[in-house]
């Protein structure tokens, strides 16, 4: 593995730990992009990398897509990640939650983690029980915490209806095509929220049965993951892994909207520009997906400040994505600057950066 700052994604990263520990086979990196705003918050990705350098590359980038996502939500928490390499196999082994939880807590509170991909709630339980500096944590009903999918589906949803009404000046979904990737906890939360509004779902996922079962519940119809970025539509929304926006996958777009739920879309920084080239309007990713963080970051904050924790404090937040989203659009539209750039410098204004 490449030194990371040597990596091109490395942007001033205020902290980049690699974690190995013997006894369990824990190998690990944790970064910290900036605590500007507060401790870095952002999940634990579990994941095999045929290549560990994938790894360093998906730490930095995420961290600072944390940092720009927490800024824009308006919370007091800065930008980390985790990520655990795992072998061939996916072994998760309670020694390796166990070793991640000390290295969480050796960081004293400048790291807060949570789920991510290939984590889970009872993940976080696990090392909740080596460190505080947990969210994410199993929540009964309408208390904060819990699986952020869902409110992560509500801002994508939110999102989606507000580009809707911005490019093609429609409101509600009524027969809008959406063509979306990944029917996870996150994608498929927002198919069941879209169908609900009358849209007209084109599903995909790397699990055929997966998104076959959704199809059938949603009235939708399914197509092979490698047809679904060029199925004729309104909206394309990718709520799988990222980097799918790169010059073949924006060639193969036929949309006039990207609008989801996954992390880091653009492959690199250039491509925000050539969707602009193409009159496709763009809905920066961390600003629209927000919604998770936003509740298990207030959950985080309640209970380390003993104060009560107020469900509806989380649905306004959310509420608001749609206002950050046309305000990026609008200064988009009016300095001609691609929506990427435009989110960035914003972002970047907020933990101090520009």
């Amino acid at each position: 593995m490449a030194a990371f700052w040597t990596e091109a994604d490395y942007d001033e990263h205020e902290r980049v730990e690699l974690v190995h520990d013997r006894a369990s086979g824990l190998t690990a990196i944790i970064a910290l992009h900036s605590t500007h705003l507060g401790p870095g918050a952002g999940g634990t990705r579990f994941w095999h990398y045929a290549d560990p350098a994938g790894a360093m590359r998906d730490a930095l980038r995420l961290s600072r897509g944390m940092s720009y996502k927490n800024a824009m939500a308006g919370l007091p928490m800065g930008g980390g990640k985790g990520v655990v390499l795992l072998d061939a196999s996916r072994t998760k082994t309670p020694a390796m939650l166990a070793a991640f939880g000390d290295a969480v807590d050796a960081l004293g509170g400048r790291y807060v983690t949570a789920e991510d991909v290939g984590a889970s709630e009872a993940d976080m339980v696990a090392i909740s029980r080596r460190t505080p500096h947990v969210c994410g944590l199993p929540a009964g009903e309408g208390q904060l915490g819990g699986d952020p999918g869902p409110f992560t589906a509500m801002g994508i949803f939110l999102g989606i209806k507000a580009a809707v009404a911005h490019k093609l000046g429609q409101d509600g979904l009524t027969g809008v095509r959406i063509a979306l990737q990944g029917c996870g906890s996150v994608g498929g939360g927002v198919a069941r929220l879209l169908a609900k509004d009358g849209a007209v779902l084109t599903v995909s996922d790397i699990d055929p049965a997966r998104a076959a079962a959704l199809a059938r519940e949603i009235g939708g119809r399914t197509v092979a993951p490698d047809a679904i970025m060029s199925v004729a539509c309104e909206v394309f929304s990718p709520n799988a892994l990222g980097a799918i926006l790169d010059e073949d996958g924006i060639a193969r777009l036929d949309c006039a909207i990207v609008a989801g739920g996954a992390n880091n879309q653009l492959a690199r920084a250039e491509h925000g520009g050539l969707l602009a080239e193409r009159g496709i309007l763009y809905a920066p990713d961390y600003v629209i997906n927000a919604g998770g963080i936003i509740n298990v970051s207030l959950e985080y904050l309640c209970r380390q400040h003993g104060q009560p924790c107020d469900i509806n404090e989380v649905r306004k937040r959310i509420a608001q994505i749609p206002d950050r989203l046309r305000a990026i659009w609008q200064e988009s539209e009016a300095g001609g600057l691609s929506a990427d750039v435009v989110a960035d410098r914003m972002a970047q204004a907020l933990i101090g950066r520009r």
